[in-house]
């Protein structure tokens, strides 16, 4: 059966390929599908200056491509399509691109998460631009600049808070006149005399330019919900606070999750509640959500499913 797979890893991004680097230096010649964004969120970032071993930093897309050769080289296969449906209740584990079937006897689900965005044109055009939705991994980037978090609870009030290590101001926006963050939180905000903040307000639009062909974030247009009124907002940068959406709507109903949609794991390891399905990465990690964190658990997934794969032939 030619569709059938010792190890099969969905998704890629620092877990998936990790996991493939480490699985296929224990010859389990793992595959690892791709999906519809090669290489994760890493992809869609630019430059990346806190992953262990790069001095100088490195750009998103091309760390996942050194990644990626690297697993390759010790027989790992990528596979360029979509997992859209899984079969978890019996062994070999079923698993479906469209309408073809593919089985394997472990999988390591590293299908990622992906941040909540505004959904404006302008938004992804400046991402990686002057857009993140990562402040701890772009921060660094906007010292003594202003810059505006979009959100109104903990997420958007830990980053603005992060931020100002950094930036000469932080502007917080939120859809309502009072956040939804923990107490403890909004405390920490309210004193900050770095913090403002922008009530009753959304943004309609990041502004932006570009000079000596590169793109930069100026501002954004805000419109209050109340009086409808329309400001532009001097900004360096714009981040994303509204949070994270684990992708794993594809395992409902057959993996253990929490109520926002992240992995279940077992006791410190990368098990999940079946037998033979592991999970590593932002798909389980509500709390760090980093490369090389998530490049971590990739590494405990790998070496999880070769133990466990050696144990059933006990």
């Amino acid at each position: 059966m030619s569709n059938h797979h010792t190890l099969i890893i969905i998704g890629s991004g620092p877990a998936g390929f990790t996991a493939a680097l480490y699985a296929g230096r224990a010859n389990l010649n793992p595959v690892v599908f791709e999906g519809i964004q090669p290489g994760g969120q890493l992809t869609i970032t630019t430059e990346v200056e806190n992953y262990p071993g790069f001095a100088q930093g490195i750009m998103g897309p091309e760390l996942m491509d050194i990644m990626r050769a690297q697993a390759q080289r010790f027989g790992a296969q990528s596979i360029y399509k979509l997992i859209t449906r899984v079969d978890f209740s019996q062994r070999p584990f079923k698993l479906w691109a469209d309408e073809e079937e593919y089985t394997a006897d472990a999988v390591i689900v590293a299908t990622g998460a992906s941040a909540k965005l505004l959904g404006l044109p302008s938004e992804k055009e400046y991402m990686g631009y002057g857009v993140s939705a990562c402040a701890t991994c772009d921060g660094f980037f906007f010292k003594n600049q202003e810059v505006i978090v979009v959100g109104g609870g903990d997420t958007a009030v830990e980053e603005a808070t992060f931020l100002t290590k950094f930036a000469s101001k932080v502007t917080i926006v939120h859809r309502r006149d009072a956040l939804r963050a923990s107490k403890i939180m909004q405390e920490k905000a309210f004193k900050n005399p770095k913090i403002a903040f922008a009530w009753d307000s959304v943004v309609e639009e990041i502004l932006g330019k570009s000079e000596n062909g590169k793109k930069l974030v100026t501002g954004v247009r805000l419109k209050n919900v109340k009086t409808g009124a329309v400001t532009d907002l001097k900004a360096d940068g714009v981040f994303m606070g509204i949070g994270h959406q684990p992708n794993t709507s594809l395992f409902k109903g057959q993996l253990e999750m929490d109520e926002v949609g992240y992995l279940k794991l077992r006791n410190r390891s990368t098990r999940t509640n079946i037998a033979g399905v592991f999970a590593a990465g932002d798909v389980a990690d509500s709390v760090y959500r980093q490369a090389v964190t998530a490049a971590g658990s990739g590494c405990a997934a790998a070496i999880d499913a070769e133990r466990w794969l050696e144990s059933q032939h006990d």
